[in-house]
């Protein structure tokens, strides 16, 4: 599995990319789509939108299952990717260049909630 060190993680197995204008980028792990299998649909949420942190952001289904995507932290939605919704196998083929939304944080101290990338393998390890 593929655990990216420079990269934050949340225990529902979205990883979240801090960017130099303050703004996440947020996906699935690698761990997530192995999981799920070949993605064969992806629902992502209006830019502009609020959410709460651990709220139910975007969709991803399988041909084995669908999954809720979570906000990894409080804030609004600022950019979303088209890529992911018109081919969304682009997830399995890697999981941590096809994102599916950017949030602009409500507090830059929600991101201390996050998990590193030793503590989420700690946590898949242990599932």
């Amino acid at each position: 599995m593929n655990t990216p060190s420079d990269l934050k993680y949340t225990r529902n197995h979205e990883w979240v990319r801090v960017e130099a204008d303050g703004t996440i980028t947020v996906g699935i792990t690698d761990h997530a789509q192995e999981l799920l299998g070949d993605l064969v649909f992806v629902e992502l949420p209006d830019v502009g939108g609020e959410f709460s942190a651990d709220q139910e952001v975007a969709v991803v289904e399988s041909v084995k299952a669908a999954s809720d995507v979570y906000a990894p932290v409080t804030g609004s939605i600022v950019d979303i990717n088209p890529t992911a919704v018109e081919t969304p196998e682009v997830v399995n083929q890697d999981a941590y260049a096809a994102w599916l939304f950017k949030m602009q944080p409500a507090a830059a101290g929600d991101l201390d909630t996050l998990l590193d990338a030793a503590t989420y393998q700690q946590l898949v390890d242990a599932a």
